[in-house]
């Protein structure tokens, strides 16, 4: 069963990894929502430093750091 379960789910999973230097999209916090109009994604970020494990550094496109890692389930590529 456990098999099964995981074949079912690797089957929908969209593989992502990005490489340094590559602009994208933090999804927003629930709380941040305000109202369904709110938009759902934040600012550009630039990645910064590819840890592994589909683990990322980002730096806000003016070159300060954001605190903390962040996995490839949050973001989305940017495309301008």
């Amino acid at each position: 069963m456990k098999r099964r379960v995981e074949s079912r789910y690797k089957s929908k999973v969209i593989p992502r990894s990005f490489r340094e230097s590559d602009l994208i999209l933090r999804k927003t916090h629930p709380l941040q929502i305000e109202d369904k109009l709110s938009p759902k994604w934040t600012r550009p970020f630039r990645i910064k430093q590819v840890l592994g494990n589909d683990t990322y550094v980002l730096e806000i496109l003016d070159g300060s750091e954001v605190p903390g890692t962040w996995n490839a389930v949050n973001p989305r590529l940017y495309f301008s």
